[in-house]
């Protein structure tokens, strides 16, 4: 994607090829850091308070995290404490395991001095792969709003819950990479963004893309979509995941049951667009086996802002002795699930519309 007419990708190598450089997203709309990272536990950092979020673009920084670490330690002790700092950060989105697995399996049998280059070639891989699998989830997304746009006038009006653009992969998105290639196609758009409470990733983030990329939107709270899909206002919910399982239920950022519910009892398409590296297929019941990641309760007591002097501030808005209570996902049942927008094409949210998308998994999950 571009920004002020450069093009971006969310993480790259810096000049000297060993540096890797990430967007701060935690200040963004309000300003645009780049930030290097030259360690591995710098990486571990980003992904934890969030300067990297999004499950595809969590597993690129972990693999470069990897290739970090490499570069400074490339022994066996230095390669397990890897793997094991960066997979505590985060506990949810599945593509920081599978990073971790992908990266500690092609090393482990290499000497120590072959590592480091091994890692880096391995994590760019990884990125190039991202890139090339969100454009083709794009691809067959764009044929359900080509439907819609051939047989209504105006716009195709998409909800999007979080963000799961280019900011959260590392380019095109997931739900908004139909939405991109809509829009090059000549499709008259319009993105209902919901702000995404309590850390407002809507509201900083796919905004921010929206409006980067000229493309109408507007910003809704979090409780509009309900009303907006009773009026006939959405023809199509398209979210992202953090971690679908092998049965077809979908975790991910916490609201997004309810938008699938209030577009269940509408009759409004809800669609989840997924990079195949988030199904775990070792995983079968969403709600009691993903953990739900309980992050601080001052996210839900304090907002970040800007002031009318431009100062990008936080500001409390809850009482002193109010705690904020934090889960930061929720589980989609797969039966609220109209279809997964994979790189394969568009799947039954169920095992056997999985297995017959990913026929080399099968066994996996029936295990």
């Amino acid at each position: 994607m571009k920004v002020n007419g450069t093009p971006y990708r969310s993480i790259w190598l810096g000049a000297d090829g060993r540096t890797v450089q990430i967007i701060d997203q935690t200040r963004l709309p309000h300003d645009f850091p780049v930030v290097d990272l030259t360690t591995m536990e710098e990486a571990a950092l980003a992904i934890r308070d969030m300067w990297v979020r999004g499950a595809p673009l969590i597993g690129a920084t972990a693999a470069y995290g990897m290739a970090l670490q490499m570069a400074g330690d490339p022994s066996d002790t230095g390669l397990a404490r890897a793997y094991e700092v960066l997979h505590a950060t985060r506990p949810t989105a599945i593509n920081l395991r599978w990073a971790l697995d992908d990266m500690r399996a092609l090393l482990s049998p290499l000497a120590p001095a072959d590592r480091a280059d091994a890692a880096y070639a391995r994590a760019a891989a990884i990125c190039d792969e991202d890139v090339e699998i969100n454009r083709r989830i794009g691809a067959h997304g764009l044929t359900l709003i080509e439907t819609i746009a051939a047989r209504k006038p105006g716009p195709v009006n998409i909800l999007t819950h979080c963000n799961a653009g280019w900011l959260a992969t590392v380019d095109w998105g997931t739900a908004t990479s139909p939405i991109y290639q809509a829009v090059e196609k000549g499709i008259e758009v319009h993105v209902w963004v919901d702000e995404t409470r309590p850390r407002n990733q809507g509201a900083h983030l796919t905004s921010w893309e929206m409006a980067s990329h000229g493309i109408p939107h507007h910003l809704i709270v979090d409780n509009a979509g309900g009303h907006l899909m009773q009026r006939g206002q959405v023809d199509l919910c398209i979210v992202g995941t953090d971690r679908t399982t092998a049965n077809g239920d979908v975790c991910n950022k916490i609201g997004t049951y309810l938008k699938a519910l209030a577009a269940h009892d509408n009759g409004v398409p809800f669609y989840v667009a997924l990079p195949s590296p988030t199904i775990d297929w070792r995983v079968r019941d969403g709600l009691s086996e993903i953990p739900i990641e309980e992050r601080h309760g001052d996210e839900v007591t304090k907002l970040w802002g800007r002031d009318p002097e431009g100062r990008v501030t936080q500001v409390q808005i809850a009482p002193d002795a109010t705690e904020g209570a934090n889960p930061a996902f929720d589980v989609t049942p797969a039966r609220l699930v109209t279809g997964l927008i994979t790189e394969r094409g568009i799947a039954e949210a169920s095992a056997e519309g999985l297995a017959a998308m990913f026929p080399e998994h099968a066994a996996t999950a029936a295990e």
